[in-house]
């Protein structure tokens, strides 16, 4: 299959692994990359520039596909030596980086000059066409249903999908309830170039994580995951679990007297216990409604393999015979 999004990352398969914190390591991207798709690194899972200039020197050794690094600029006091990230991303020679959170503006002129094309997140439509005018390459439009950040609009990928294709120029990929053949089939019908999956990928044979992870994930359905942090408008899709309920049950008593203070032990630091200890009641954890559509754990390429074969068939058979001869 042939989109735009192929022919800029020079990718088989419009196929995209989002960066996910404690999950996009190099064994992930590799995987990702090596079976026809575009695996993302996350950048500031790794502590330094050096460790990031290993993780991808290591994913290197794994593939010889294009693979991406993502990096998310968060609202924060001690920020990340940014500039660093990004000098080891160019020198390590990646291609492709996936940009998050607030406006990326400043670090584009060199990822630019080094020939490196910017995919930014956006969870609307005015993110979005920001992202254009600034000069991003393409951008991946998260629809409510993600895991991790949805914003604080609450639209659909039903609607945000063909409101973007109604206004940008630049190419996109849909985000959010992404898990099989027929996400991406209908994903290209409202004007998408590809789709980013995140979720769906954690529950693979590959995926750097606990066990616990994936059969969690397994064992969901599309009415397990929570909003939390709505109250401090920074929303974010998580996996239901004890210490969520406890969060959720803080946001209601404190109301709008609610600080991140009151929920830290909830949200802060707890990636590491869940990921890798399989701790599943340690804290919140971004997972997207999508788990209700994932009930195995395959290897990457046989999940990319058989999205793309059923989508050849879904579109070859089921929407061709549906036309009058």
């Amino acid at each position: 299959m042939k989109t735009k999004i192929t022919e800029m990352f020079g990718i088989q398969h419009p196929i995209i692994q989002g960066g996910m914190h404690w999950v996009g390591f190099a064994e992930m991207a590799a995987a990702v990359s090596n079976a026809g798709g575009l695996g993302i690194i996350t950048g500031l899972t790794q502590r330094t520039p050096a460790d990031l200039a290993n993780e991808i020197a290591k994913c290197r050794d794994m593939t010889d596909k294009p693979f991406g690094v993502n990096v998310t600029f968060l609202p924060t006091v001690n920020a990340p030596d940014y500039p660093g990230y990004i000098k080891a991303i160019i020198e390590g020679g990646v291609k492709v980086v996936e940009t998050a959170g607030n406006n990326p503006a400043q670090v584009l002129p060199p990822l630019h000059d080094a020939g490196i094309k910017v995919i930014h997140k956006c969870t609307s439509v005015r993110h979005s066409l920001k992202a254009q005018s600034i000069g991003c390459d393409a951008v991946s439009v998260d629809g409510f249903e993600c895991g991790g950040h949805p914003g604080e609009d609450d639209v659909p990928n039903m609607i945000l999908l063909p409101r973007a294709a109604d206004e940008l120029e630049i190419p996109f990929v849909a985000s959010g309830g992404q898990a099989d053949a027929r996400s991406l089939v209908a994903s290209l019908a409202m004007g998408a170039e590809g789709i980013n999956m995140g979720t769906r990928f954690i529950a693979t044979k590959e995926a750097p994580v606990h066990e616990n992870v994936k059969q969690a994930i397994v064992a969901a359905s599309e009415l397990d995951t929570r909003l939390v942090m709505r109250p401090l408008r920074n929303t974010e899709r998580v996996m239901t679990n004890d210490a969520v309920e406890r969060l959720l049950v803080k946001e209601r008593e404190l109301g709008d007297k609610l600080k991140f203070e009151d929920i830290i032990d909830e949200v802060a630091g707890v990636y590491p216990r869940i990921m890798s200890e399989g701790d599943m009641d340690a804290g919140a954890w971004s997972c997207g409604m999508v788990a209700g559509l994932i009930s195995d754990i395959p290897t990457c390429k046989e999940l990319i393999d058989g999205i793309m074969s059923e989508a050849d068939a879904i579109i070859r058979k089921r929407l061709e015979g549906m036309l009058a001869a």
